[in-house]
């Protein structure tokens, strides 16, 4: 089997015999009951695949559609103009490079179909190529752009400036202009057009890019379209049920074990109140390529643009996820970089885990483990401002919770807190200072949740600080801000937190620690068995 990894060109998937989970029904769905629509996906979800199988479909290329579900439904195979356009492979944060791609391309269009000398503007210039391929053709023509929004992505909340008729100004406002231009075209050449396509990451507001032309559909929730891109559970079992079988041989489990770890690292995403499971794509090729379970999604692009705009917002990471948000906080909004919540989300950094029908809202967190782990890495490297590499302690804990060693842990856990910048640790006040300590235990505990670990764990006595579970001991802890061992561990006995245990075979332990806020590491730390 043949995985087309890192190849987005439908004609090359089917003409070299790649893999192609066959998406062409939905698609036919979508080209004969709509015009103009915005899709959007995480990157390395499909996208690109998806705009060249259009591309394909709309040159009326038939041939390469036989034996697809698309086959039996499409009767007349009609030739388009096609106008594409992927925004993918450039580096806008040089500038006037958004100003060089666009303009070579339309020339480029206007060499076939003609110029229009009166007009300089890169709007009324494409929608005169436009209409003159209506004209020459007979058909109207079709757009698509891949990637649309990466020459803001690119300089998002960057101090990068451009000079523009003498004056100085902010490079990723100049490129919202230009953008801003160029899509009013589909205002202007609408009885020019049979069908557009924009997809991107995330969706800016009406003020900045998508003002000036015709609105699009957003199908980025449509129930009708959120298997459009990615891999759902049936098509893993339909398509990839040999790299499965071989996957499970190596790792001596069974089939069945097999899925349910690809389901915890890869799957998990959904994209509308159905709530129908959607595998990340690039992780599950690459995955049946090499029969390796790593971190392939994460590992391919630092989401740097997402750090810079956490940087912006008050709300830290848990405070953020496992939270129901109202549509307008994630979906109908305006992605600015005090509102990081929509960029977050459409970026494929949390997806939808459960829909309130009686409220109409979405509950979101990461969606899978390779998420999770990836991301909040980042997250803790970039808050902690720590010289250490987060993996080497982080991997240290583990294997010191594996064996029992809590002394050994101990040790981890002063060293680290104590590498932490001064700066990082001091806060003005009593809340503050309460927060940052909430907030570092959460993201150490989720960088070792390669065991299982429940944070601020709901018991019918109170709330658990962490529990830890590996296959051979059980961990409590109970932290304490500017508080004594002794305190914590009493309280671990009176609200009963090890009750739920008392039948399990493993050994527990009770910890209570205490973190100095003056320190900024443990000042207190006491075991009991």
């Amino acid at each position: 089997m043949k995985y087309p990894i890192g190849i987005q060109s439908f004609e090359q998937i089917i003409g070299d015999g790649y893999v192609y989970v066959d998406k062409t029904a939905l698609i036919y769905d979508l080209v004969t009951k709509g015009k103009i629509y915005f899709l959007s996906r995480p990157r390395r979800f499909g996208k690109s695949l998806l705009v060249s199988t259009l591309k394909n479909y709309f040159l009326g290329r038939k041939e390469l559609f036989r034996g697809l579900a698309i086959d039996s439904l499409e009767t007349e195979w009609r030739e388009y103009p096609v106008f594409y356009m992927d925004f993918n492979a450039s580096d806008f944060t040089v500038p006037g490079t958004l100003e060089l791609i666009l303009n070579a391309r339309i020339s480029a269009w206007e060499k076939e179909y003609g110029r229009n000398e009166e007009s300089l503007d890169l709007g009324n210039r494409f929608a005169y190529v436009l209409q003159r391929a209506h004209e020459r053709s007979g058909r109207r023509c079709v757009v698509l752009i891949d990637e649309y929004d990466k020459p803001i992505l690119d300089v998002l909340d960057t101090d990068i400036k451009e000079i523009v008729a003498g004056q100085e100004r902010m490079l990723e406002d100049r490129n919202r202009e230009i953008l801003k231009g160029f899509y009013s075209v589909f205002k202007a050449a609408d009885s020019d057009l049979q069908f557009v396509l924009l997809t991107g990451v995330t969706k800016f507001s009406q003020v900045s890019v998508f003002s000036g032309f015709n609105q699009p559909a957003d199908i980025s929730m449509d129930p009708r379209y959120e298997a459009l891109c990615g891999i759902t559970q049936e098509e893993l079992e339909h398509y990839f049920s040999e790299p499965i079988g071989e996957m499970a041989l190596r790792q001596r489990i069974t089939v069945e074990e097999m899925r349910e770890v690809l389901k915890r690292q890869y799957d998990g995403y959904h994209f509308s109140e159905n709530m129908t499971d959607v595998y990340n794509p690039f992780s599950l090729l690459n995955a049946f390529a090499s029969l390796v379970i790593r971190d392939y999604w994460f590992s391919s692009g630092t989401p740097s643009y997402l750090i810079r705009l956490l940087s912006h917002t008050d709300e830290n990471l848990d405070e953020l996820t496992g939270r129901y948000y109202d549509p307008q906080e994630f979906i109908d909004y305006k992605a600015t970089v005090e509102k990081p919540l929509p960029m977050i989300y459409q970026s494929g950094y949390l997806t939808i885990k459960d829909y309130d029908r009686d409220f109409g809202t979405f509950l979101l967190d990461f969606p899978n483990d390779e998420v999770k782990k990836g991301f909040v890495s980042l997250v803790a490297s970039d808050y902690f401002k720590s010289n250490y590499e987060m993996g080497g302690p982080v991997r240290e804990m583990v294997k010191s919770m594996r064996v029992g060693d809590t002394e050994r842990l101990r040790k981890l856990f002063t060293s680290f807190l104590a590498d932490i910048p001064y700066t990082m640790r001091r806060k003005e006040n009593e809340r503050e200072r309460e927060r940052y300590f909430h907030y570092t235990f959460y993201l150490i505990f989720r960088l070792v949740s390669v065991y299982t670990v429940y944070s601020e764990k709901q018991q019918s006595e109170g709330r658990v600080d962490c529990i830890v579970e590996t296959p051979d001991y059980v961990y409590i802890f109970e932290f304490k801000l500017d508080g004594t061992a002794d305190e914590a561990l009493q309280q671990i006995e009176e609200k009963g937190y090890s009750r739920p245990y008392e039948a399990d075979s493993r050994k527990l332990y009770k910890v209570g620690a205490v973190f100095s806020s003056q320190t900024g590491t443990i000042s207190d730390w006491k075991v009991t068995e």
